[in-house]
């Protein structure tokens, strides 16, 4: 049942925001008593962090810690996670965009569980360029170039009528994407 909450919880949040679903929806979705919510979680905000616990796939790239010693390696594992994760778990990546572009007082709880994601990413872009993988002038810019094309394809409704695909292939996102950043980071084994 406790899984059951928190599945209904993760489609209403992601269709009607945190603000405009409430416990009695949420329990009626995962066909639960309304008590449940208190029993299990103490609460709605506490199913909002529980979400995150248990869905958010990042907490599973520090059990990669091979591929973090090289630089190349591990810039590629991120951006390949990060955007498998936000085309095959739409609903959790829509609540993560919902509540950063709000700045909802729930974005601490997103920032806890992205931000060491992003700080990753940082410390090998930084090793990277130490080690003369990577070449670019601020490493400021560089992260948020990476952070930037990892994430565009979340702005397709924008421009949806310039592309010829209605849906995007995962896989295909997954490496034109990577591509396109370790190229213009200057990787080596990157097409000029």
């Amino acid at each position: 049942m406790k899984m059951r909450i928190l599945y209904a919880a993760k489609k209403l949040f992601s269709r009607q925001g945190f603000q405009g679903t409430s416990v009695r929806q949420i329990c009626e979705e995962a066909g639960a008593n309304v008590a449940l919510v208190s029993y299990y979680f103490g609460g709605k905000e506490k199913v909002f962090h529980a979400i995150f616990e248990h869905f958010f796939p990042g907490r599973h790239l520090s059990e990669q810690e091979n591929y973090f010693a090289h630089p190349v390696q591990g810039l590629s594992l991120i951006v390949r996670e990060i955007i498998r994760f936000s085309l095959t778990d739409r609903e959790l990546s829509t609540i993560i965009q919902q509540e950063m572009v709000l700045n909802t007082p729930r974005a601490e709880v997103v920032n806890s569980f992205t931000s060491p994601v992003w700080s990753k990413a940082r410390i090998l872009l930084e090793q990277g360029r130490e080690e003369g993988l990577f070449h670019y002038e601020s490493l400021d810019q560089a992260l948020l170039f990476v952070m930037g094309a990892t994430l565009a394809h979340k702005q397709i409704g924008c421009g949806r009528t310039l592309l010829s695909l209605q849906d995007l292939v995962v896989d295909e996102t997954v490496e034109h994407t990577l591509h396109f950043i370790l190229k213009a980071l200057g990787a080596p084994g990157s097409p000029a």
